[in-house]
């Protein structure tokens, strides 16, 4: 894998800054004073409260091997403290066939109230994206807190998640009833297992990305300003029949003061290796005593549990955006990913960019890709937001092509990219970053 952290600055947004009063840089991350005084940019650029000094500590170690950008303004009272920032990394990004990818993971992207419509966001993010180019990672990747940013920099969505609420009154179990086990752990034994289960589940699940020490020291309660909450949660662990854990779930009850046979559960997280973790895992959620409704996030739009209770109607899913992707080479790009059918095809695409375009041929045999530029006629016309919104194979090119997204110069064309493109299951990712 690339190591991207000390990667230089983009000497092309350096200069397009330095023309309107402001300074682009690098910081050092082993600078405490620097970091931390970026990392409060950062948290209130979320308008998130201030943080403590254990998450300050907590982040200056574990957000260290991030390469982290930020921009300053040398005529504000706070000249020491960034007015727009960002960082990065090369994150392993799972796609179809259970291949990988280097995906250039961009995440932190703030500019401040008091310097907006300077252009200092598009310089950061095309800056990035030459940077991700010029090492010759073939995509780069984020989720987004504002969906009416990133197209115009070539992202499109390709991964949605789902908020999911269930009325638990209505849920009668249908599903299977697996041989094995659930045990109460403590938080430290969750926050061992999710990293180790996250790794075996995202090997094979399109749309995952690896995940990061500090991201799941914070959601089992390690490092978190919220003691409240810390204080609810409750971990639950699936051991199979041989004994092996399968499975963790971590989630907290709360709001029964009215009624106390009507709490909420909020399912804070779910992660299983097989389909009996996952079963004896969402049983146990959705028949806790007391609970009237269930509550959870970040999960995939193809949930299997609407098919495990006997009304459908009493789960509510709510489809969202969620992990937005950005092809920088094409080839590179198509020929990592795996394909469900044959294809010959011709994509003739466009970049506003410059990143990645051309006219290629597109052959798929025995499920891997061969990409080479081409004169001949396309099968299909689009730009790279619309095959970038293709590459998980979770987005529809017929339904893109009805939308009048893409062209279809050869009838079938969208049809045929669907059958190779599409994933199994829907691709997802359950963190954000």
């Amino acid at each position: 894998m690339i190591n991207a952290t000390n990667a230089p600055l983009d000497p092309v947004s350096e200069a397009t800054l330095a023309s309107r009063g402001l300074r682009l840089g690098l910081v050092d991350t082993a600078d405490r004073a620097a970091f931390t005084t970026w990392l409060r940019a950062d948290h209130r650029g979320f308008h998130m409260p201030e943080q403590s000094d254990e998450v300050i500590e907590a982040n200056l170690a574990g957000l260290a091997y991030r390469r982290t950008t930020g921009v300053w303004d040398g005529s504000a009272s706070d000249a020491a403290s960034p007015v727009a920032t960002v960082n990065s990394w090369v994150a392993d990004l799972t796609v179809p066939g259970g291949r990988h990818v280097d995906a250039w993971a961009i995440s932190s992207v703030t500019v401040a109230p008091t310097h907006r419509r300077r252009g200092i966001a598009r310089a950061l993010l095309e800056g990035e994206l030459r940077t991700a180019a010029g090492l010759g990672v073939p995509l780069a990747t984020l989720t987004v807190s504002e969906s009416t940013i990133y197209g115009r920099f070539g992202f499109a969505a390709a991964t949605f998640s789902a908020d999911v609420t269930i009325d638990t009154r209505r849920a009668t179990w249908t599903g299977p009833t697996p041989d094995g086990r659930l045990h109460f752990i403590t938080l430290a034994e969750f926050r061992t297992l999710v990293e180790r289960l996250h790794d075996q589940q995202r090997a094979t699940a399109a749309g995952q990305l690896d995940g990061w020490a500090a991201r799941w020291d914070a959601l089992s309660g390690a490092v978190n300003d919220d003691k409240d909450r810390t204080k609810n949660l409750r971990a639950i662990r699936y051991d199979d029949a041989a004994g092996v854990a399968q499975g963790v779930a971590l989630y907290r009850v709360s709001n029964g003061e009215v009624d106390y046979a009507a709490h909420t559960l909020t399912l804070e997280h779910l992660v299983s290796v097989t389909d009996d973790a996952y079963a004896a895992l969402w049983r146990f959620v959705l028949e806790v005593d007391l609970v009237s409704t269930v509550k959870t996030w970040d999960r995939p739009v193809d949930e299997p549990v609407i098919w495990q209770v006997a009304d459908l109607r009493a789960v509510k899913l709510q489809p969202y955006d969620h992990v937005w992707t950005r092809i920088l080479d094409i080839p590179a790009a198509l020929t990592a990913r795996g394909y469900a059918a044959p294809l010959s095809t011709v994509l003739e695409v466009s970049d506003e960019l410059g990143f990645a375009f051309g006219t290629y041929t597109v052959t798929v045999v025995d499920g891997s890709a061969t990409v080479d530029s081409t004169d001949a006629p396309a099968g299909l016309s689009l730009r790279i937001n619309e095959l970038s919104a293709l590459y998980l194979g979770g987005v529809s090119a017929a339904a893109l092509a009805a939308a009048g997204r893409i062209h279809e110069r050869e009838p079938g064309a969208a049809a045929a990219v669907d059958a190779a493109f599409r994933s199994a299951r829907a691709p997802w990712s359950s963190i954000w970053f």
